[in-house]
């Protein structure tokens, strides 16, 4: 008995310290956009607050553009993945055709290759289809998603075929039988897939930072590391303000939505 607490504390104690570890920039962006910036790197429990490092960020970029923008991209993708890989994934789930198991095997294939492997494929693409700097040319090469089809052709194949079968009775064509029987029952996973497609995309740097050239296509993860690099002067405050404003539609979501976060990934897990 002895021994079995002394492992839980050992491992609570590890716990804590990793936590520690991961939420310590986080913790260090809070203190240095709440302080002057001779105050960024010195901690006083007596230092002055203000706002004025949030206000002087804004203005000194268009992060509302910059907001914008990331919600146009974000927002496409998202609904471009749900109708995508809804329709691919109740096709291997549902229908036996001549080579979907090695079709399924490719995709799944597709999950062991790392995005940054096609940038230069994928910015050729663009390039002929004359998408460069657009919304349109951040998104496409997202818009269908090898773990989108796995994740709900695996939630689809536990949905018993009699509920399907009752529907065409009652005279609900394909996208009918989609609409009113899988995707109602599919929700938790959607919203597990979502939140995953939601949180990648928002953060996505490297791709965006190829393909724009402009103020009118740049996510806020580009605007925030042109707005931070050091020819423009570093000031600590500055920055981990606009840091703060980038994350905070991300971080007040999963706050406010935490407990349904857990539940979704749970029930996809299970699933």
């Amino acid at each position: 008995m002895k021994k079995y607490f002394k492992n839980f504390s050992i491992e609570l104690f590890s716990a804590w310290i990793l936590a520690l570890f991961w939420i310590s920039p986080l913790l260090y962006a809070f203190w240095a956009a709440f302080h002057p910036n001779e105050y960024a790197i010195h901690f006083n429990v007596l230092a002055p607050l203000t706002l004025e490092n949030f206000i002087e960020a804004w203005e000194q970029a268009p992060f509302a553009r910059y907001f914008f923008n990331t919600f146009l991209i974000v927002s496409s993708i998202l609904i471009a993945q749900f109708i995508v890989c809804t329709l691919a994934a109740y096709a291997f789930a549902r229908y036996n055709f001549y080579g979907s198991n090695i079709l399924f095997a490719i995709i799944l294939i597709q999950l062991m290759i790392v995005p940054e492997v096609l940038i230069v494929e994928n910015y050729k693409i663009m390039t002929n289809l004359n998408l460069v700097d657009t919304i349109f040319g951040v998104g496409l090469p997202y818009m269908a998603s090898a773990f989108g089809i796995f994740l709900l052709r695996q939630t689809f194949k536990t949905i018993p075929k009699e509920l399907e079968e009752a529907a065409r009775v009652e005279g609900c064509k394909l996208f009918g039988i989609l609409l009113k029987v899988y995707v109602p029952l599919a929700k938790p996973t959607y919203l597990a897939y979502g939140l995953v497609s939601v949180s990648y995309h928002w953060n996505n740097f490297l791709w965006p930072l190829v393909i724009t050239n402009s103020v009118d296509t740049r996510p806020l993860t580009v605007g925030l590391a042109i707005f931070g690099a050091p020819e423009s002067g570093v000031n600590w405050s500055i920055i981990s303000a606009a840091t703060l404003l980038s994350i905070s539609p991300l971080l007040l979501g999963f706050i406010l939505f935490q407990k349904q976060f857990i539940q979704s990934f749970m029930y996809a897990g299970i699933k």
